[in-house]
């Protein structure tokens, strides 16, 4: 007798043993759970802990994200100041792109990676995803918009605009990358327990009322990068926004900034939706838990990463730790 796939059932209490199934309470909790949840998390932060000692930020910003830049504005993005709104419009969007993989804008992606394999036919997955990559934008540019006028309206008297070090190594513009960084790390780290199973959602009230909600909040999560990004074209492209002074302009700019950051990872999953996402329906449908284990693992690695990065290495970097760190990281 073969055994039926499990199936939630809104009467069954969430389980909290090894694995079992509960009532969808959003887009990121769809009540299917995975036995081995501690292995999940334990291979999930181990990830994120390895990628802190081999990353190499200055190798990602400089040869990839400044490379990028050059190319696509045709000429030194570093070396060459921005000239007018257009300019810096154009500088933003270059940039953004070029940014890409300089944070953890992949996490983003990663948490809706089983929406590429949700729905059986290929218009139909195409359709199912062109919507809340849509909603990853909004709730991203609306976030990152508000602070470009934030920064216009303030000038260079930011937090992100002073780079003097105080006493113990730690300038303004790095503290706040610290703790924005730091607080959206622990925001995914929940998340991905949630969708395990492990602790409440946070988002299943929200979902209640608005069940595309969730997309919005992840790109709001995605925006708030822009927040404490210490990426060196950014702080440039931050610098003529606050002296700018052009609530407009820095809205604008930000935005594209956002915009740009999420269009690579955009294609890629569209592409991936329309070419894999027969064999990637017919292995969620198989075990539905499994969606459950890939987005908690692409939650829970990426917090960890964060965490781990912006707050942990960074007191290493100041010898205040010791961390382990690759040769070239």
């Amino acid at each position: 007798m073969t055994q039926a796939p499990d199936r939630p059932d809104a009467r069954r209490p969430l389980i909290r043993g090894r694995g079992g199934t509960a009532s969808a309470t959003s887009l990121f909790v769809n009540g299917f759970f995975p036995g081995r949840r501690a292995l999940v998390i334990l291979l999930a932060a181990l990830f994120g802990f390895a990628l802190t000692v081999v990353w190499s930020a200055e190798f990602v910003d400089r040869t990839i994200g400044g490379n990028v830049a050059d190319t696509l504005l045709g000429h030194d993005s570093r070396e060459t100041p921005i000239t007018g709104a257009l300019g810096g419009i154009a500088f933003a969007l270059a940039t953004g792109v070029a940014g890409t993989f300089t944070a953890c804008n992949v996490a983003a992606f990663s948490a809706i990676a089983p929406l590429a394999g949700c729905v059986p036919t290929r218009r139909g997955r195409m359709a199912r995803m062109i919507r809340p990559l849509g909603l990853l934008a909004a709730g991203s540019v609306a976030v990152s918009a508000a602070y470009g006028v934030v920064v216009a309206l303030a000038g260079t008297r930011m937090p992100q605009f002073q780079s003097t070090t105080a006493a113990g190594g730690f300038s303004p513009r790095l503290i706040q990358s610290m703790v924005v960084f730091g607080l959206v790390g622990l925001c995914m780290v929940g998340l991905g327990l949630a969708s395990l199973g492990l602790v409440r959602d946070p988002l299943a009230r929200l979902s209640a009322r608005f069940p595309n909600a969730p997309m919005v909040v992840m790109g709001a999560l995605t925006g708030s990068f822009l927040i404490g990004r210490p990426y060196p074209l950014f702080r440039q492209l931050f610098r003529d926004a606050a002296e700018s002074h052009n609530v407009l302009y820095g809205a604008a700019a930000f935005g594209l900034q956002a915009l740009g950051n999420i269009l690579i990872m955009a294609v890629l999953f569209l592409l991936v939706a329309g070419l894999a996402g027969e064999r990637l329906y017919g292995w969620f449908a198989a075990k539905p838990s499994r969606a459950s284990a890939l987005t908690a693992a692409a939650f829970i690695a990426a917090g960890v990463f964060m965490v781990l990065y912006w707050d942990v290495r960074i007191l290493a970097r100041r010898d205040l730790i010791w961390y382990p760190l690759a040769p070239w990281a």
